[in-house]
């Protein structure tokens, strides 16, 4: 009889439970992928996506999948991001072409973030690459790697590349208690993406696909600007689709900058809460001794061009993905702040 108990108690230690995620250390074992690993081409069932106004991530590439569990399906959402099914997995993979101006020259991946819905919620998982990228290991501590490349305007360019810890996945995905994907919402996934040769709306597609359940039709959709293509939304709504997707994680009213009093969600409509006129809850050396967060007119005076225009660890927002000035973004913000367009 004792013997029989500890038999079924080492069963009950080693095997999960069902529907629990059975976290692999390696990458290449949970068959995401087909071929050679770096080559990310996904298998059977697992499908890419693309979002209108990514996170900037220290000037890194990603590519983005899906994969549900079988026999799910995503139901539409149009307020927040796609109610995905209890066994998805999101898997973002971040790396650098080695010249972005010819990408035939290849790339170094750096990581791949897994992010699953669990039956108690969304868990985080971190994989890390090694050098010869055949292998990415399950690594919950993160690493400091050095890269190099030639940026688009022909420069080289070496610069850490800081990947977060397991604990620091919360930063942008806390939501509450709790923690969500924060991307793939029905405004930045209504685009147009490539598929075997011809340009297709990828929710529709999904919807074909028979992965996606209560599409309505096209032109109802919600459609997020992208936020360096003049063409597809005004200033104002491009400046406010860039801090919706790199800072509007943090700074909303159930996420972890609660407190700041800084509301940057696309739906804020508060000049206030956007950071007109307003001081910060805390001075100190992120205010860098400026009095509002955003002076109409004046992006010099703005506290938050200031946190932008930094790469110091201590003052930088967003916290995470920024060794390196997003440039373009910041001119973007102050344009906007400029030209008193909120």
């Amino acid at each position: 009889m004792v013997s029989t108990f500890f038999f079924l108690l080492l069963i009950a230690l080693v095997v999960p439970a069902e529907g629990t995620f059975d976290r692999k250390e390696r990458l290449s074992e949970y068959g995401f992928f087909e071929g050679s690993l770096s080559d990310l081409n996904p298998a059977e069932n697992v499908y890419p996506y693309s979002l209108n106004t990514p996170l900037f991530s220290n000037y890194a590439e990603k590519l983005r999948f899906v994969k549900l569990a079988p026999g799910t399906k995503i139901l539409y959402n149009d307020s927040t991001v796609l109610d995905f099914p209890a066994g998805t997995v999101l898997i973002k993979n971040f790396y650098y072409p080695n010249d972005f101006r010819k990408t035939e020259k290849g790339r170094q991946i750096l990581e791949t973030r897994l992010l699953v819905h669990e039956p108690n919620g969304w868990q985080a998982y971190p994989y890390v690459w090694n050098e010869s990228q055949t292998e990415a290991y399950y690594d919950p501590a993160g690493e400091r790697r050095e890269v190099k490349y030639v940026n688009e305007s022909g420069r080289k360019v070496n610069t850490p590349y800081l990947i977060p810890n397991k604990n620091q996945c919360k930063g942008c995905h806390l939501k509450g208690d709790a923690i969500i994907p924060v991307g793939p919402s029905a405004r930045q996934l209504n685009t147009l993406v490539h598929y075997d040769g011809k340009r297709e709306n990828q929710l529709q597609r999904w919807s074909n696909l028979g992965i996606l359940d209560g599409l309505p039709e096209l032109s109802a959709l919600p459609r997020g600007v992208v936020w360096d293509d003049p063409s597809t939304g005004t200033l104002n709504d491009r400046a406010r689709a860039y801090l919706d997707a790199n800072c509007a994680h943090c700074h909303a009213k159930d996420a972890p900058a609660n407190t700041s009093g800084l509301f940057l969600g696309v739906y804020e409509k508060d000049p206030s809460r956007l950071g007109v006129n307003k001081s910060p809850v805390a001075a100190g050396r992120g205010a860098g001794n400026l009095d509002f967060d955003v002076v109409p007119g004046q992006p010099e005076k703005s506290i938050l061009v200031f946190r932008m225009r930094t790469n110091d660890l201590g003052i930088a927002m967003p916290e995470i993905g920024r060794e390196q000035v997003h440039k373009e973004g910041v001119a973007l913000i102050e344009e906007w702040i400029r030209n008193n367009t909120f």
